[in-house]
């Protein structure tokens, strides 16, 4: 799953894994008719189906059902590419709450929340990979960019949180050690 808007690093992912002969499935939040050219121009492109999913990232629900619905339509989940990011820039000063916590819940826990429903998923088959798209912002911070450098700090702490907890389930599922396919990975 990547973001189903025409141009951007989502895109490019899809093509990318496309190319590779996945199959695929993105998502997008409120442009219905974006989404639509991006599945008729990728479908003309390779010549494959890419289904398109709406939801609002920074909904736990609507996570976890967009989860289930590209499960139930491909039959399983290999890759999640969390790439949803955006900012509201603003020194500390002038932001406001919602602005701190819009950027956070669709930059940090909207990761989280897909990566909590596909996690089970991978755990149980044994295989997957989840990859946190972040930002060197998250490391070395910004000016008038504290809640986008906190939330793309943050997944960094949580794809490594996330990559021990994948392995730890897997050990555990069959009593032997394993490095199995379902620890993510940051790019």
């Amino acid at each position: 799953m990547s973001p189903a808007e025409p141009r951007g690093i989502g895109p490019a992912i899809c093509r990318s894994l496309a190319g590779q002969g996945a199959s695929v499935a993105a998502g997008y939040s409120s442009n219905t008719a974006k989404a639509e050219e991006f599945q008729s121009d990728y479908e003309r492109d390779f010549g494959v189906p890419v289904s398109v999913h709406q939801g609002n990232i920074g909904s736990s629900a609507d996570c976890r059902r967009t989860v289930a619905e590209v499960i139930d339509e491909h039959g399983r989940l290999d890759i999640l590419v969390n790439n949803a990011g955006i900012t509201i820039d603003k020194t500390v000063a002038r932001m406001t709450d919602e602005d701190w916590h819009k950027v956070l819940d669709v930059n940090l826990s909207g990761a989280f929340f897909m990566s909590q429903a596909a996690l089970a998923h991978m755990v149980e088959r044994g295989s997957g990979r989840i990859i946190n798209v972040s930002s060197v912002i998250g490391e070395t911070g910004n000016i008038g960019q504290a809640n986008y450098a906190a939330s793309r700090s943050g997944l960094v702490g949580l794809t490594k949180t996330m990559a021990k907890e994948a392995l730890y389930s897997l050990k555990n599922q069959d009593g032997s050690p394993t490095t199995r396919s379902a620890s993510p990975s940051t790019r």
